[in-house]
């Protein structure tokens, strides 16, 4: 019987990695689609291929920080992981529903820290293990911003007394390798959450050591494809508010974008921070929009999404805390 709650939560947690690439597919494929330099189909087959080649290379920093150093795991339970995956998963279908770039990864941390509150009070949280996760909500995009708009200053410098024509052509072809750059980035920082908790059902059921926590190979494996094969399907609500609705993007802006969103997300997964890609990119974005003047950026849209990713923690909490305590009233624990 143990053994089939343990597959169940491990299927639930693929289910939400798959969701976590299928949302976020935005994030790696947005930039290059709007500026045509891949048609849809092709920039997600990219996409989703960069996404799994970053388990041959990328450790499991973020996936123990995620698995053990947020929530303490002497509370967790099956009910726990089960209502904290619920609370991700439903909050990532109401954003992608409206459109909205939001944080599969702040959706994830709320959904399991509200459903441990729910379990155990307060005392389950981790302190120390927020911290540097919620001084990245707002560092990440701010990082992604000055990068990319230090990336497309750099530029205009360099392509100085360049064709517009000539400038264009060459960046298409750079586009591919930023995209490709930010797919591997985002697949290392968002598949390692889903083996966290992964690794959380496996240590709650004993089969793995709870002080050790150490992440099995077939745990890495299953969610680079699950996340690999989610960035496939596409969420293309999400997709068109990143690509076209906050500012209007050419070769030259996606590049810069992907580039500098990508760099901040890899000094986040070095240090074993679950940073939000989603902040990363949209951060690059406008950076990279604000280089041509402030009205480029339509402010309106960029407020809106702020107030999603704001809302994304407690509201994952409390869905997922809903459903914890919805458990305990019928003795499911």
């Amino acid at each position: 019987m143990e053994l089939a709650i343990v597959a169940a939560l491990i299927a639930a947690a693929l289910i939400f990695d798959y969701i976590n690439g299928f949302h976020d597919a935005a994030n790696s494929i947005a930039t290059v689609v709007s500026t045509r330099v891949l048609s849809p189909g092709k920039a997600v087959i990219w996409a989703a291929f960069f996404n799994f080649v970053a388990f041959f290379g990328f450790g499991t920093a973020v996936a123990k920080t995620i698995g053990s150093g947020m929530i303490d795991l002497h509370v967790v339970t099956y009910a726990v992981i089960f209502a904290g995956l619920f609370g991700a998963i439903v909050w990532d279908l109401i954003t992608w529903h409206f459109g909205l770039p939001t944080s599969s990864s702040h959706a994830l941390i709320g959904g399991y820290a509200g459903a441990a509150i729910a379990e155990a009070g307060w005392s389950a949280i981790i302190p120390a293990g927020w911290t540097k996760t919620l001084v990245f909500i707002i560092v990440s995009p701010l990082v992604g911003l000055a990068a990319g708009l230090l990336l497309m200053i750099a530029i205009y410098w360099i392509c100085q007394g360049t064709t517009p024509a000539r400038v264009d052509h060459w960046f298409r072809k750079l586009q591919l390798v930023s995209a490709a750059l930010f797919s591997i980035n985002h697949g290392a920082n968002d598949a390692q959450k889903t083996m966290g908790i992964m690794a959380g059902v496996l240590a709650t059921a004993g089969y793995i050591d709870k002080t050790n926590f150490s992440i099995p190979n077939w745990v890495v494996l299953a969610a680079y494809s699950a996340i690999g094969l989610g960035t496939l399907s596409g969420g293309w609500r999400i997709i068109h508010t990143m690509g076209s609705r906050i500012t209007k993007l050419q070769p030259v802006h996606g590049f810069a974008a992907e580039t500098g969103a990508a760099g901040a997300i890899f000094i986040a997964t070095a240090l074993g921070i679950p940073v939000s890609t989603t902040h990363a990119i949209t951060g690059s974005i406008v950076g990279v929009g604000s280089t041509r003047r402030l009205s480029a950026v339509r402010w309106g849209v960029a407020g809106r999404i702020i107030w999603a990713w704001v809302l994304t923690i407690p509201a994952a909490a409390a869905i997922g805390g809903g459903m914890g305590l919805l458990l305990r009233a019928f003795g499911i624990r």
